[in-house]
């Protein structure tokens, strides 16, 4: 009986008996049969071994594909549980998923890994891969998977199978002496695994649940090439030292306590970086006509369960009473400005009505998934919500990507867009979602924007773009965000006069730029390495006079620089100059002015950048001139 089957370009290939996907690789080339992996037929992940239908669409994927990658990289999973089975005999194995850059795999030990051990079981994983073991697919009946897995005592597995759905297809991967319950697909053998790495170990609750047995979960990376390993590895070596916690602490920025979990305390430096920050949001929100308001942290019951948070947010909620009314801490700052929009009588003239707000809100999370400045449970946001009429959504959402774009220009940081789509758990009707999503593509469409679609990402009252930065280390952040909301608005009845003296309901446009204040502030910190630009860095000059003899001289300096509106200090320490002007440079401190009897008689200073040695002498009044143009010009 033949085969026909149509690939990736449209072409259709036909054969006059049962194929799989690793015989219709070798019949394009023997080149894309050493390059596959895996394929994808009818969008479904499948082997090389596995045999196709007549009519299948097949795709056929190599580690140049992210599927591809995803294979490689769940293999290497599989590759390690093994060596585990073989050091340590008794542990059972829990899940081990393929994650951004790596894999890892939850186990239950009897001993305690430590870091010590990965490089011997990384010993024998290369010991697995000179076997060159073939990696096989087994379809079991869910009698017999709970049969094999109950000889192995192995509770984690037997759990797994018993919640699977009742016609699910049940498959054991077999390499060796090793098999392991899983849907698939893998490379076809052991062999085919080149660069990887073991990296760290950690625990991890079974299935997430913290009322579960802890596990030992153990972290690793896989590349097709020893040389993207090794860049790789370098790049998480420079993320350790780029930590926005370790320059937190060395800058003193920003603390900690356990007083108060996930909750940032601000120090003098921080709070110069984020009033900076604010000044320039303000600066640009003035120019783009949205006005400034303030609404309270915290607020009845009755007006979350009205904007919808109560049904679909409470779980990351904090409540309390007063005078025996339940409230609750604002994890967003909408509904206040509902309340400030039905404060007074609305007219179609007064639309576009654009209100901002540095609110702070709180938020629940887990305290695993706290993360310094980038995961919290208080932050603020730069939030703003602008009232339009339906015939200005288009032209207010274009305005506020352009002013998305205007501050993420000033740090230079380049970004991507996704379209977030209506999510399971959301309000409203398909009518009115239909309605949003459309007008977001098609602002999209008309400002040539490149973008994905993130299905099922939305907010639960509306579609958004959502704007991912990248920074110096090519890493991802979603920070700014705008929301198309036709629900909010109907939840609150809030109405405008029209043209024809009706009331109409306003839609209401969600657009934050930093996203959150603090999680940007972490962002930052990373990006720059601690080496802030000139008009954001805490301390931007350091003087530093050569002796006791100067100090005088010295403090004067200061004095100027600061009447000029620049944040000098001196270094009035009993040390060598040398060791002085190191200090600064580990403190990242922009300029450094060194002041000695030559400088004293010429009337100038002697001027060094942060980052090189060259050195100039300059009188005050000229550096002081180019401080200031750079610190307006935000360079």
């Amino acid at each position: 009986m033949g085969v026909a089957v149509k690939l990736p370009d449209g072409s259709v290939r036909a054969y006059d008996e049962a194929v799989s996907v690793k015989d219709v690789a070798e019949s394009i080339g023997k080149g894309l049969l050493k390059d596959a992996v895996a394929g994808e037929v009818n969008g479904q992940m499948v082997d090389l071994s596995a045999e196709l239908p007549d009519g299948a669409e097949l795709k056929i994927l190599t580690l140049e594909d992210e599927k591809g990658l995803e294979v490689y990289r769940h293999s290497t999973a599989h590759l390690m549980a093994q060596a585990l089975k073989r050091l340590y005999p008794d542990a059972k194995l829990g899940t081990g998923p393929v994650i951004e850059d790596g894999f890892y795999y939850d186990v239950d030990l009897s001993v305690r890994l430590t870091p010590k051990d990965l490089p011997k079981i990384e010993e024998e994983m290369h010991k697995i891969i000179k076997e060159d073991l073939s990696i096989v697919r087994r379809v079991v009946s869910r009698e017999e998977a709970s049969a094999i897995y109950e000889k192995a005592g192995d509770h984690l597995k037997l759990e797994l199978i018993r919640d699977l759905p009742e016609d699910a297809v049940i498959t054991i991967y077999e390499q060796g002496e090793f098999f392991d319950l899983c849907r698939g697909p893998h490379l076809p053998s052991t062999g085919k695994i080149k660069a990887f790495k073991l990296l760290s170990i950690a625990g991890a609750y079974w299935r997430g649940d913290p009322d579960r047995q802890m596990l030992q979960r153990i972290y690793g990376t896989a590349w097709p090439k020893k040389s993207q390993m090794d860049e790789y590895l370098y790049f998480l070596e420079e993320a350790k030292k780029r930590d926005h916690r370790k320059i937190g602490r060395e800058l003193k920025l920003y603390m900690f306590s356990e007083e108060a979990p996930g909750m940032p305390f601000y120090l003098p430096n921080g709070m110069i970086i984020r009033n900076e920050l604010e000044k320039l949001s303000r600066e640009l929100q003035v120019k783009a006509g949205y006005e400034e308001v303030l609404t309270p942290l915290m607020m009845n019951r009755r007006l979350w369960e009205q904007s919808g948070h109560w049904d679909h947010y409470r779980d990351n909620m904090y409540f309390t009473q007063a005078d025996d009314v339940p409230f609750a801490l604002k994890p967003m700052n909408c509904p206040g400005h509902m309340l400030i929009f039905k404060n007074e009588l609305r007219s179609y003239r007064d639309l576009p009505l654009r209100l901002s707000e540095f609110g702070q809100v709180h938020r629940h999370e887990l305290s695993g998934a706290l993360n310094g400045m980038l995961r919290v449970r208080t932050f603020t946001q730069d939030d703003a919500h602008i009232f339009v009429r339906p015939d200005q959504i288009e032209a207010e959402i274009s305005a506020a990507m352009k002013l998305v774009n205007e501050i993420y220009s000033v740090f230079g940081f380049p970004y991507r867009v996704e379209l977030s789509t209506r999510p399971e758990n959301s309000m409203g009707s398909d009518e009115l979602w239909e309605k949003a999503e459309t007008a977001l593509k098609n602002v999209l469409a008309r400002s040539r924007v490149e973008y994905r679609i993130n299905d099922g990402d939305g907010a639960f009252y509306g579609p958004k773009i959502d704007f991912h930065i990248r920074d110096a280390l090519k890493r991802s952040h979603q920070c700014a965000t705008i929301q198309l909301d036709f629900q909010m608005p109907e939840k609150f009845d809030l109405s405008y006069v029209g043209e024809d003296n009706e009331r109409h309901p306003p839609v209401v446009i969600h657009r934050a730029v930093f996203g959150s204040i603090d999680r940007f502030i972490g962002v930052m910190a990373e990006h720059y390495g601690g080496a802030f630009p000139l008009w954001l860095a805490p301390v931007q000059a350091k003087v530093i006079p050569i002796s006791r003899t100067f100090y005088d001289h010295a403090g004067k300096v200061v004095d100027q620089m600061k009447e000029a509106g620049i944040r000098a200090e001196m270094d009035a320490r009993d040390e060598k100059v040398g060791y002085k002007i190191r200090t600064a440079e580990v403190q990242k401190v922009p300029y450094m002015i060194v002041i000695g009897e030559k400088e004293v008689q010429a009337g100038t200073v002697n001027v060094r950048m942060r980052g090189s040695k060259e050195q100039e002498s300059k009188p005050i009044d000229d550096l002081i001139a180019e401080m200031k143009k750079e610190m307006k010009e935000r360079r």
